[in-house]
């Protein structure tokens, strides 16, 4: 397209610049005259110019052409008059109109005081001229005869000329900027100005003065200048407003309407003094200050009657004024309160100046529940050196009754503000002073029932507290992992069911793992349960003290002196001589955590050690025996003792709490002469064999040759050599790799268990043949391991973290346990994309309340069963019954497979108590008493002796909020979580696994010699036991005599609880809750009836029928009703049979227990196991990582697919 031309003639017939202006400026707006312009000659024969020069031309500008047809176009011509610039000046513009409305109170203030200065001189003037002037003392109280009303003294008054001309000139500038406002302000109404109250009031003190100009008798005419106080007041009002806009910043509509009162009450005070004074001039006269006085006695309703007015103007202005305040106070006052009742439901303002002098954080939530709050502030000011930290509450919503009730306790009230605002709003954010907060956190609404809004919700948020305060840590609570990643910028992020399914799958491989989890995030001191009269209660509560803290190893007196020895040499002797625990280390040039980096890591003076103790180094104070005969015995010297270990930590100086705070002595013993011998040789019962006679001790540098070679990544593995000829086919065709579809951006990539092909869709349906097979329901399988059995309503992104973990390259192919995934609803094609490339992962729609569904599932050939909390029951009108549906189900099936282990996810941590419910049984009761004593002693696990969650089968992810608590003290908390759950694999760290104390381990004895053993043999560090105790429960309240309430005299009564707990052992008085008992009951009247040959009559038999009747336990009728289901879905029925349930049996987690603990039969070592990749070569690694990358190539193509 050609460039228009331009002709020779356009310049002639272009307008001139005296058309375009009259035409500008006889309009408002900007006309442009096109029928002026000539178009039509653009088409002539001029040739355009060369394309470089129009692009020349439009870069830089044409020079030569001027004066072309473009018309210069101003904009906003109207602001440019006069009279737009005036109303810029005194109205729009915020700094010009705060300085005007700052002139326009002066002169209020002003012709107050000049009007006080002409009484004082009047009154002045009249006493030293009349010296019979009556005063107070001579009875102008005195109302015996009627005072005569001088009514020339109302109209016309003493005024000097100085003050007359002070106040012309005021009122004269006051007229002026009044006229001038009025005519700014006009907007077509002028009687709508004219008749404001405001502008009758200049009026009426302005005009009189400017009249007395050009009228000189009327000088000394009375006009009412002290009516100026109440223009005062709104030109103050005005002024404030017109001041926090101009800097930008908001008062309080709190502050706004006292201050509007106090300038009420002063105003009428200020009229009422005045006035009544210059009525009184007609009678008896009457000074300012007693007019004053007579004011506040009125208005305060004291009303003394010293001082009254005498005539009848003066009394009735007293009742205008009455009047008035009886309108104008009650409306001021309810404002005031009903502000103030806003006020406590939104909160109040965190001052910038509280904001620079202390340190706070702000926590942002959308719905705040007491139980929400109560465990962030129990966490947070757990720690002593957050004790004078102030947090503030950030909530949309207005603050619950029970919140209210908590926040009022002085023990929070002085520490805790609630403020009602969005953090989408910045005035909100400037309220809390997010800018100057020490840390945001922002949390999740798990209740809601769309998780996905909620979560849309906490990204919003957290965007908007970034963009306001971008140097405030953020620490950010996410419910979906397919969200993490729009809060990836956050300091610190817990996706909660990234954690909750990751916890969930190792609570079937390492029992309690959720448990063990729990107790070491929560801030505790272990002195819960110390009272108790059980054993393993008060065990229990101690171990239960042990947390995760950090030391650089050239500070640290625990490792300082293992600089330049292994990990696992550092690890053995801290534990030994300490009672330390070393589970893992940092370098100073690395970012990276290691949990056991295994015996190659040579210990640093620049590392930073991660340890498991009751309480951190910094608190610990070192008690040193027999230290006068060692002084001068070198540092090293007291670790070339034997490998028998006494008791060398000893908790001392807990209970002394006043004293020193979180304090831990730890009773340093010196061992055993360096002379015997380090070994522990073993009982002559269990001599005999190829098991070695001791324990090798633990190298200071490893010993490549001592250390057993572990190349997982080559197929022929350790299942190669173990594998029977059945198993073969099973797991022969598994290969190592990474999966090759990920449901969502963020998951850490883990090398696992793979099939050398991707299973179809139609194989991954449990109940359901296909081509490819016609198994239609778990025996069919026949799998060699027990199955896991996962209940969820929906195949969510966050199964995948349930299913890596169970299929992690470290777990022997020969343990993989099959999983089935019971939904409720089936899954889409894109989460089983995700899954088909895993080995034995099966899924079935089917919900646990139907019987059928669990026994095709095939729930009689599980060892675990999985209940994942609903997102449906989630909200409910209640909230504790959230899990009223979770609950009853799982009893339901605690009750018809008592062998099953369940582990049951439940919304609210307080709904554990009825999970495996027994009404009779008083033992629970007990505990609940022992619950209720520990949560008034302010403990954080109240609910830690609960039986289901001491064993690890009732799990609340609200329990893991307090890892993102203690995130703010610990910021590497979270990081040493998700390597112990598997979450993250980091090269060169350790993994979470656990090993089976049998009798061939008995020998070892004691624990610390088991850490020894695992040092030295397989570099293995453990961290605890998982014990399980037989116990048998009373059903008689008499029998049971956990009295928690006289803690005090238990330690003294021992023998007498033991004498109990036999007693209580040997006699039960109802026996129906005993499944054994009742069944040897009935073999041995089964026995009796066979044997009694003796006829016996109607009645007899009868009477037996209804006796076997009620003998029948409950255990048989629920066998029955599962054997009747098998039957009619053709399922067979061997694989059930009466299971003895583990109802006589407990357990619970010690973590990081003395070395002296004795080992027992069947407890469960929760150990750290070094990586088994780390030193492998890299020529062992490159054949099968690429031969597993070219068996992953099925999967490529859907790695675009990825969810966001």
């Amino acid at each position: 397209m050609n460039p228009p031309r331009r002709s020779s003639s356009s310049l002639g017939d272009r307008p001139s610049t005296e058309t375009v202006q009259k035409n500008n400026s006889s309009n408002s707006g900007v006309i442009l005259d096109i029928s002026a312009l000539k178009m039509a000659d653009v088409d002539s024969g001029v040739p355009p110019l060369p394309p470089r020069y129009r692009f020349r031309d439009l870069l830089l500008g044409d020079q030569t052409f001027q004066n072309d047809d473009r018309v210069q176009v101003e904009f906003y011509v109207n602001e440019n008059t006069f009279k737009e610039r005036l109303k810029l000046f005194f109205i729009k513009n915020q700094r010009s109109s705060l300085r005007i409305r700052l002139f326009n109170f002066s002169l209020k203030i002003l012709t107050c005081a000049l009007y006080i200065l002409r009484v004082s001189l009047e009154d002045l003037k009249e006493k030293n001229g009349s010296p019979c002037a009556m005063n107070r003392s001579n009875g102008w109280n005195d109302t015996s005869e009627p005072p005569q009303i001088k009514w020339e003294r109302i109209f016309w008054v003493n005024r000097r000329e100085s003050v007359w001309a002070i106040q012309v000139t005021v009122a004269l500038i006051s007229f002026l900027e009044t006229m001038l406002i009025t005519y700014l302000s006009y907007k077509g109404n002028i009687w709508e100005q004219i008749f404001q109250i405001s502008f009758i009031l200049e009026m009426i003190n302005t005009v009189p003065f400017i009249i007395t100009i050009f009228w000189h008798r009327l000088r000394d005419i009375f006009v009412p200048v002290f009516l100026n106080c109440w223009l005062a007041k709104g030109a103050l009002e005005n002024m404030i407003n017109d001041f926090h806009r101009a800097i930008q910043r908001t008062h309080s509509a709190m502050f706004n309407q006292v201050f509007i009162l106090i300038c009420t009450l002063l105003c009428l005070v200020f009229t009422g003094a005045c006035g009544i004074q210059h009525l009184e001039r007609a009678g008896k006269n009457l000074t300012l200050f007693d007019s004053f006085y007579f004011c506040i006695v009125t208005f305060s309703t004291v009303g003394y009657g010293d001082v009254t007015p005498q005539i009848w103007p003066s009394q009735l202005l007293v009742v205008i004024l009455i009047c008035v305040a009886l309108v104008v106070l009650p409306l001021q006052f309810e404002e005031l309160a009903y502000l103030w009742m806003e006020s406590q439901k939104l909160g109040g303002n965190y001052s910038r100046h509280r904001a620079q002098t202390e340190k706070h954080v702000v926590l942002c939530v959308s719905s705040l529940k007491i139980d929400l709050l109560m465990d962030f502030l129990n966490e947070f000011y757990a720690h002593p050196r957050l004790q004078d930290y102030y947090v503030v509450i950030l909530c949309p919503t207005e603050i619950d009754i029970q919140v209210r009730r908590i926040l009022q306790i002085p023990l929070w009230s002085q520490r805790v503000i609630y403020l009602q605002g969005s953090a989408l709003k910045d005035q909100d954010l400037m309220r809390a002073k997010m800018d100057d907060a020490e840390a945001c956190f922002i949390l999740s609404s798990r209740n809601e029932v769309d998780r996905t809004a909620a979560d849309h919700q906490t990204i919003l948020r957290a965007w908007a507290a970034k963009d306001f305060a971008p140097n405030c840590p953020l620490y950010v609570q996410i419910l979906k992992p397919e969200n993490k990643f729009h809060v990836k910028f956050a300091d610190h992020v817990v996706c909660e069911e990234e954690f909750k399914y990751a916890m969930l799958a190792l609570n079937c491989v390492c029992p309690a793992t959720s448990t063990l989890i729990t107790l070491l995030v929560h801030t505790s001191r272990g002195q819960e349960g110390q009272l108790s009269p059980e054993q393993w209660q008060r065990t229990y509560g101690r171990c239960s003290g042990n947390e995760v803290y950090h030391i650089r190893l050239c500070d640290s007196k625990f490792f300082g002196e293992y600089d330049g020895k292994s990990f696992t040499y550092a690890s053995f002797h801290a534990h030994k001589k300490y009672g330390v625990c070393l589970i893992g280390v940092k370098r100073e040039d690395n970012k990276s955590i290691l949990l056991n980096p295994g015996p190659r890591h040579i210990m640093a003076a620049t590392d930073t050690c991660y340890y498991i103790n009751i309480t951190k180094e910094e608190n610990s104070a070192f008690i040193f025996k027999q230290e006068e005969k060692h002084k001068g015995l070198p540092v090293s010297g007291l670790y070339d003792a034997p490998s028998r270990l006494p008791v060398h930590s000893i908790i001392a100086s807990m209970v002394d709490q006043a004293t020193s705070f979180g304090t831990v002595a730890i009773d340093l013993q010196h061992p055993d002469p360096p002379e015997e011998t380090g070994k522990l040789a073993l009982p002559t019962e269990n001599g005999a064999g190829s098991r070695r006679p001791s324990i090798a001790p633990v190298l200071e540098i490893a010993d490549s040759s001592s250390i057993l070679p572990c190349d997982l990544l080559s197929d022929q593995s350790e299942d190669e050599t173990n594998q029977s000829d059945e198993e073969g086919s099973v797991g022969s065709d598994f290969v190592k790799g990474y999966p090759p579809n990920s449901p969502y951006i963020g998951s850490s990539p883990t090398l696992c268990h793979l099939l050398p092909q991707k299973a179809p869709f139609c194989c991954l349906r449990l109940d359901k043949g296909c081509t490819h097979n016609s198994f239609e329901d778990a025996k069919a399988y026949g799998f060699k391991n027990k199955l896991i059995i996962v209940s969820a309503e929906t195949a969510g992104n966050g199964l995948y973290n349930f299913i890596v973990p169970l299929r992690a390259y470290y777990r022997p192919r020969k343990e993989l346990n099959p999983i089935v995934l019971l939904l409720d609803y089936p899954p889409d094609n894109h989460f089983l994309e995700a899954i088909c490339c895993f080995p034995m992962v099966y899924f079935m729609a089917g919900t646990i309340d139907n019987l059928d569904n669990l026994l095709q599932c095939g729930i009689i050939y599980a060892d675990n069963l999985v209940v994942v909390d609903k997102e449906s029951t989630m909200s409910a009108e209640e909230d504790y019954m959230a899990d009223a549906k979770t609950i009853v189900n799982v009893q339901t099936m605690f009750r018809l497979f008592p062998s099953l282990s369940i582990i049951t996810e439940l919304t609210h941590p307080s709904n554990m108590r009825f999970m495996q419910f027994r009404a009779k049984d008083c033992y629970s009761l007990a505990l609940s008493k022992l619950e209720k004593i520990e949560r008034d002693k302010g403990s954080n696990l109240a609910f830690m002796f609960r039986l289901p969650f001491a064993a690890g089968r009732v799990f609340s992810i609200s329990m893991l909020d307090t890892l993102l608590y203690q995130s703010f003290v610990k910021d590497y908390m979270i990081a040493i979580i998700r390597l112990l759950l598997g979450l993250d694999t980091t090269p060169g760290s350790g993994y979470l696994c656990a090993m089976k104390i049998t009798e061939e381990d008995l020998w070892i004895r004691t624990y610390g010699r088991l850490f020894q053993k695992l040092c030295s043999s397989s570099a293995e560090i453990p961290i605890g036991i998982y014990r399980t105790e037989s116990h048998m429960f009373s059903t008689s309240e008499s029998q049971v005599s956990i009295n928690v309430e006289q803690g005090e005299e238990h330690r003294d009564r021992g023998g007498s609880w033991k004498e109990k707990t036999g007693y209580r052992n040997s006699t039960t008085s109802d026996q129906s809750e005993h499944p054994l008992l009742r069944k040897k009951s009935m073999q041995w009247a089964r026995r009796l009836s066979r044997k009694n040959v003796k006829p016996s009559t109607r009645a007899e038999r009868i009477s037996q029928q209804r006796l076997n009747l009620y003998r029948r336990s409950e255990r048989q009728e629920l066998s029955e009703l599962v054997k009747n289901r098998m039957k009619h879905l053709g399922l067979p029925t061997v694989g059930y049979d009466e299971m003895n349930d583990h109802q006589n049996t407990l357990s619970y987690v010690l973590i990081n227990p003395p070395p002296d603990t004795m080992l027992e039969l069947n407890d469960i070592v929760y150990i750290i196991r070094s990586d088994p990749l780390a030193h492998v070569p890299e020529d062992s690694q490159v054949g099968p990582a690429r031969c597993s990358r070219n068996q992953q190539d099925f999967g490529t193509e859907t790695r675009d697919e990825t969810h966001l």
